[in-house]
């Protein structure tokens, strides 16, 4: 339950902006490098693995960001600082869609579309408006479109590499919700932002004492009155580095496995002492503190069936799959036994594919729209998300105070959340260590 939860189309919505990498062989490359005439028009600034990043993708990304620093009214990090973090994460992002090349993760259009839709109506138009709306503001839309489908195919890496992976126990739900309500942060919500320093699990005593360095420092300079936005943009090494360390809101009982002693010790603008933790050192900061507000729900009961393209079913042959178990179903087959037998989503294939009662707005986009339009008893077409491809069938529905049960799901995704974030950094970590970076710059 909860595996779909919504965290990707909107992050993609909201990263789209940030030039992406160009995932081009080497060859490509250097041929895009140079005119008709044999003159120079790109640079390489980083060759990644089989990949390259180019001059011309790094001064997009800068400019992207100074930008973005400048509307927060943010002081200016020194450039070469900035560019040292930017340059990074393009080269972190080419690793991942080199892998996910490799593994044959693809979005298709029609999977972009309805994610750019929601992008669209998010702002208050429609996807027809958005190409004129993105011209006003100087973004090309065939860019922005490229930006886009590259975050959802790096989200469906996560969540095929990390995501799926983890599993979570009833046993570990109820101590996680004996924690919330001893700790009282069942009712509470908080705006935080963190800076990493990593440490890798090879590291050498030196190495991890230079990492001590640079936190000393930066604590050093935080107890000064420097801006925790303007340290974390310089000389974090967290993914939102250069959203200042921004993490947003978070209810209590979903914040970090690493943060949830300290957070809550914390008054609005105070930091934590550094946390040492197997990727690192974090240090964390309170923003804002809010309540929770108990709310009446309309819940769905449903049931479905995933299965994920790989490297030997691509989308088609997935989806004609789904098809084939849809009749089977159709004609009086036992959908429960079929789900048990073939669905990815391992969480509900063990209770027939069933996802028991939830909020559909707790899925992405995709399964919710289907949740919310579907007659109860209707077996849906085959249809994509950024999982892969499901059959999705309505049970039932009802409203109802789903307090407890709320509580018990939000304490599934908070604590898959948490191993998620934390796994993420380690796996990001891993991918970065095997791979081959030479800096041109």
């Amino acid at each position: 339950m909860g595996t779909f939860a919504n965290r990707t189309v909107a992050a993609a919505g909201a990263t789209a902006l940030l030039a992406a990498s160009l995932w081009a062989s080497q060859a490509a490359s250097q041929t895009r490098e140079l005119s008709g005439t044999g003159e120079m028009l790109d640079g390489v600034v980083a060759v990644v693995n089989e990949g390259v990043v180019l001059q011309s993708e790094l001064r997009e990304q800068m400019e992207t960001i100074t930008q973005r620093l400048r509307e927060q009214r943010q002081e200016m990090p020194p450039r070469h600082i900035l560019e040292r973090q930017v340059l990074e994460r393009l080269v972190v992002q080419q690793i991942q869609l080199q892998r996910a090349e490799r593994l044959g993760i693809q979005v298709p259009d029609e999977m972009l579309n309805r994610a750019l839709a929601q992008v669209a109506a998010n702002n208050g138009i429609n996807l027809q408006q958005l190409p004129q709306v993105l011209a006003e503001q100087g973004v090309d839309y065939n860019a922005y479109r490229r930006e886009v489908r590259e975050q959802m195919i790096i989200e469906q890496l996560r969540s095929r590499d990390v995501m799926q992976r983890i599993r979570i126990s009833e046993r570990e739900i109820d101590r996680h919700l004996t924690r919330q309500r001893e700790a009282k942060l069942d009712d509470t919500e908080y705006n935080i932002s963190h800076i990493l320093v990593n440490v890798s699990s090879s590291a050498t005593p030196d190495e991890v004492a230079d990492a001590q360095a640079r936190v000393d420092d930066i604590m050093a300079r935080l107890e000064n009155g420097e801006d925790f936005s303007q340290l974390a943009v310089q000389y974090s090494d967290a993914q939102t580095a250069l959203d200042g360390g921004e993490l947003g809101w978070r209810p209590g009982t979903q914040l970090p496995t690493v943060f949830t002693e300290a957070v809550p010790q914390l008054t609005p603008g105070e930091h934590s002492q550094p946390i040492r933790t197997g990727g690192g050192f974090h240090i964390v900061r309170v923003n804002d503190v809010r309540g929770i507000e108990q709310v009446m729900v309309e819940q769905v009961r449903a049931r479905h069936i995933l299965i994920t393209p790989d490297e030997i079913m691509d989308d088609q042959a997935v989806e004609q799959r789904l098809q084939t178990l849809r009749q089977q179903i159709l004609d009086g087959g036992d959908f429960g036994a079929i789900a048990g037998s073939v669905s990815e989503d391992a969480l509900s294939a063990a209770e027939g594919g069933d996802l028991g009662w939830m909020d559909p707005n707790e899925f992405v986009p995709e399964f919710r729209d289907q949740l919310m339009t579907a007659e109860i008893g209707e077996l849906s077409e085959p249809f994509r998300s950024n999982f892969g491809w499901h059959i999705v069938e309505v049970l039932d529905r009802r409203t109802h105070d789903a307090t407890q049960e709320r509580q018990r799901n939000q304490a599934v995704m908070a604590l898959r959340e948490r191993k998620f974030e934390e796994e993420l950094e380690l796996w990001i970590q891993r991918l970065r260590d095997e791979a081959y970076v030479d800096y041109r710059i």
